[in-house]
């Protein structure tokens, strides 16, 4: 590869003492960063001779920058990829606010795809429907199965012809971590929620697909992923069937994004079947290293912790408002620390969704018991993490940094459009302890951002705009801001963005930043560098590995 230079660029190097931006330059070859800085000081000088060649006559690309800022590239701290490919070829709902207005939307797409075997909806607000999710609601619609997607991909509202070809009926047990609602006279009522998607819903539709349709979501997904100025990915809840689409992908088309994966280790009430799981992730783990396959690995595993506060199946500490008996965690607290410790002992990254302070609480007591089999050895920390962390306590905050565990926060989901609901589930006082970013970063946590699309918008900018200035990203025109007390600077967003993502698996040391030596992944964008201003920004440029993807 030719050597490129950009030119008179603004800076932003997610280095540690990154805080402004530098005007400068970026050099590069072989998709390796030569020099990054100033143009005039003498290392910035000798590359940009080096460039042009003795006689003055070109000798690599030029690119002048126009003063565009250049940042690293992107890196989605926690996505599944496959289903956000899906999910694009589904009915959005989302800004639909009544019932009234989603049955209108389904009879009106229904109508206009009539060889479509099954009408497939996503972006449901449980407070948009009072909570109710009945499948008589959507079956006079149209008589193939409907399917409406939470927008939290946590709860799955069916139609009755859904749950016909599910094969859930009145003789089906609720699965491990889940639920199938019911009626009075015990016949699913239309909601399954939690470990019934894992175990019922996704193996179904992912069986009515063919391979090519895979091979469409993903290319869907990775367009769209390198049109938005992502150079990396880590994927959560990895399974067998979106490794083997991965790989087929990549061996295909090759692959413009890193890409990290943690092994989704369902909850079962049969130890047997959680640790043939484990043993499953071990072995991806070794065939997919990340020593020898650093940009497409298999780095960990996932729990999922518990729910979703919208569908009150988060665990917390004490009851939502309207019930008496505060929801337990989906892992019982022994079961999840076994799982974690051999995970550990084999060299795999841990990573637990828990949104709940219960939740919270219980994985940090988890983590926390493998401190004395690290301390030795501290700068070689696993690393293990904990996903969302939307209700974490003061206390649970600081421990967070005590012990080196990684903050991975999706700011997207702290967006006032989305936080509708909460008072009326939590009261005021708990919901002023939601999503404290500022408080992981200064008790010393390592903060990740990602946006667990597509239970959110992809986009990584409007993301900085929740964290940075906690208002709505949806709704710009609104004034509400949620809790805008733990709103982080420019600088530390865009650091957990890009080098705290790549820190979280292990990857600082050739990715995240812009440095010498490490590999040119970077965006080019149109922006004033102001949190205001971040919803009007748009990227340019996306360079992977030293090559313009877009």
């Amino acid at each position: 590869m030719p050597r490129t230079i950009i030119r008179n660029a603004r800076l932003f190097t997610s280095t540690d003492d990154s805080e402004n931006l530098v005007p400068g330059c970026l050099v590069f070859q072989d998709g390796v960063i030569e020099y990054v800085g100033p143009e005039e000081e003498d290392e910035g000088s000798k590359a940009l001779s080096q460039a042009l060649g003795s006689d003055g006559s070109s000798a690599t690309e030029i690119i002048d920058a126009a003063n565009r800022v250049v940042t690293p590239g992107f890196i989605d701290a926690h996505v599944h990829m496959l289903h956000f490919g899906l999910s694009l070829g589904k009915l959005d709902i989302m800004a639909c606010t009544t019932l009234e207005q989603i049955r209108a939307k389904i009879h009106t797409f229904a109508a206009s795809h009539p060889s479509a075997p099954r009408i497939l909806c996503k972006g449901w607000i449980q407070a948009s429907t009072g909570g109710h999710a009945l499948a008589g609601m959507l079956d006079d619609l149209d008589p193939r199965p409907i399917y409406v997607e939470a927008l939290d991909l946590h709860s799955v509202w069916c139609s009755s012809a859904a749950l016909t070809e599910l094969g859930v009926d009145a003789a089906t047990k609720d699965p491990p971590g889940g639920t199938i609602h019911r009626d009075a006279q015990g016949r699913p009522s239309g909601l399954l929620d939690e470990g019934a998607l894992p175990s019922l819903v996704w193996p179904f539709l992912s069986k009515t697909l063919t391979a090519e349709q895979k091979q469409a979501a993903l290319h869907e997904a990775v367009s769209a992923y390198t049109q938005a100025g992502y150079t990396g990915v880590i994927d959560m809840a990895m399974d067998e069937d979106e490794w083997d689409a991965l790989e087929t992908y990549r061996a295909r088309n090759g692959l413009p994004l890193h890409v990290a994966a943690h092994w989704l280790i369902p909850y079962s009430d049969s130890e047997r079947e959680i640790q043939a799981s484990l043993d499953r992730a071990i072995a991806m783990h070794g065939k997919f290293p990340p020593s020898a396959s650093p940009s497409f690995c298999v780095v960990g595993i996932k729990l999922i912790g518990d729910g979703v506060v919208d569908s009150c199946t988060a665990a917390l500490s004490q009851p939502y408002g309207a019930r008496r008996d505060p929801v337990e965690p989906i892992w019982p607290a022994a079961m999840m620390a076994r799982v974690i410790d051999r995970a550990d002992a084999a060299g795999l990254q841990c990573a637990v969704h828990a949104i709940g302070d219960r939740t919270i609480t219980q994985t940090i007591d988890a983590f926390a018991r493998l401190n004395d089999r690290h301390r030795p050895l501290s700068s070689h920390r696993p690393r293990h993490r904990i996903e969302h962390l939307e209700l974490a306590s003061e206390r649970d905050a600081k421990r967070l940094g005590d012990l080196g565990i990684t903050a991975s926060v999706q700011p997207v989901h702290s967006d006032p459009a989305l936080f509708k609901a909460w008072p009326a589930l939590l009261g005021t006082h708990r919901c002023r302890r939601a999503f404290p970013y500022r408080e992981f970063l200064e008790a010393g946590a390592p903060l990740a951002f990602g946006t667990d699309a597509p239970t959110a918008a992809h986009l990584p900018l409007p993301n900085l705009y929740n964290a940075t200035t906690r208002r709505s990203a949806i709704e710009p025109a609104s004034l509400d801001r949620t809790t805008p007390q733990f709103a982080v600077s420019l600088a530390a967003a865009l650091k957990a963005a890009t080098a705290g993502a790549a820190y979280s698996r292990h990857a600082e040391r050739w990715m995240g930043s812009l440095q010498k030596g490490k590999s040119a992944d970077f965006v080019m964008l149109d922006t004033d560098w102001t949190p205001e201003g971040l919803l009007a920004a748009r990227v340019r440029q996306t360079w992977f590995q030293g090559r313009k993807e877009f």
